[in-house]
């Protein structure tokens, strides 16, 4: 996700004025700023939402990035996967995450138009990926065990594979691989090693 994300992202500092913070979206045309302390660690997430209702409610707070943020900051890690970014988005209805480091300083930033880039990914490199990183680095398998077909983002896994339960593992990693809608299952199994785990 690392090289998704928009680096040296625009920040404010949490006394950064109402004004000050609009100009910043307009600008840059963003929707949300992410708030840092000194260290440039995020505090918190000013997004147009926020000004909005700051400026219609009439509340007396002060009209600074502190006290307009909604806080505390949701947040991601370059190691993520897209789908984990994409559903944690979901998951708070935000735009855009602030993305940090492992000592929780700002590096960049993810946002939704960042992630619709992925699905407009060529099928051809999906299939590659697919075939060399997950079927034969990972899984070890020889890239003839399986036959993989993509077409807009959609992949269709068929062949046989030596146990059923490398079945919902191969799927799972699919899904997982950059620009992938869906996941076709097809695939049929040469042993049931599942049986004898079922009760």
């Amino acid at each position: 996700m690392a090289d998704l994300m928009t680096p040296e992202a625009v920040a404010v500092q949490p006394g950064t004025s109402f004004k000050e913070i609009a100009r910043l979206l307009d600008e840059y045309g963003i929707t949300a700023v992410p708030v840092v302390d000194g260290d440039q660690r995020p505090v918190g997430v000013v997004s147009e939402a926020d000004l909005l209702r700051r400026h219609t409610s009439g509340a007396q707070v002060p009209n600074t990035a502190e006290g307009l943020m909604t806080s505390p900051a949701v947040v991601a890690r370059p190691e993520w996967s897209a789908v984990e970014a994409a559903r944690v988005m979901e998951r708070h209805h935000i735009k855009r995450l602030p993305v940090v480091d492992a000592s929780g300083r700002l590096i960049g930033v993810l946002s939704r138009s960042d992630l619709i880039q992925l699905f407009l990914r060529r099928d051809r490199a999906i299939q590659e990926e697919i075939l060399e990183d997950v079927v034969t680095r990972t899984l070890g398998l020889p890239p003839s065990a399986v036959t993989v077909d993509v077409s807009d983002g959609t992949v269709t896994l068929s062949g046989t594979l030596a146990h059923r339960s490398l079945v919902p593992i191969l799927v799972r990693l699919c899904e997982t691989v950059d620009g992938v809608v869906a996941v076709d299952d097809r695939l049929a199994h040469e042993t049931d090693d599942t049986e004898a785990a079922t009760p």
